[in-house]
């Protein structure tokens, strides 16, 4: 059986600040719908489900993931997910320059949680809080270039 990882879905509080947020990092917007009706409440598990959902690519095709918005039923507000709970972690990017990177997070008010870390000067790395409270890793690799 061969197997392809598709994307990663992220229920976000305000879809447009998420994307934003992601557009800004260097993903692309690759599709925008609203989804409702009975394959929906059957595929999700949630009976009324409606949404407004964005996919999102990285600039090289191989990573994807979908924000979404619940219309119905209401989304459920959650304290923010710590590095260490069980379950859906993070959302991890790979980028050319974590400063520059740092920089545009800034300017829609997320920061890193603690700081940047150097791992065996291999990795520059950081977690910091994105829309929604969302977890994001990003990370320089120090070997390239």
């Amino acid at each position: 059986m061969a197997i392809h990882l598709e994307n990663v879905g992220i229920a976000v509080r305000d879809l447009e600040e998420a994307v934003s947020f992601f557009t800004d990092l260097g993903l692309t917007v690759v599709g925008r719908d609203t989804v409702s009706g009975e394959w929906t409440d059957t595929a999700v598990g949630l009976d009324g489900n409606h949404a407004s959902i964005a996919m999102l690519q990285t600039p090289d095709g191989q990573g994807s993931i979908e924000l979404f918005e619940y219309l119905h039923p209401d989304a459920i507000e959650t304290e923010p997910t710590l590095p260490n709970e069980i379950g859906m972690h993070r959302v991890a990017f790979s980028v050319d320059d974590i400063d520059e990177a740092l920089a545009i997070a800034a300017k829609h008010g997320c920061r890193p949680l603690r700081g940047v870390a150097n791992y065996r000067d291999v990795y520059k790395l950081t977690y910091l809080r994105g829309p929604s409270g969302i977890l994001v890793m990003l990370a320089q690799d120090l070997t390239k270039g």
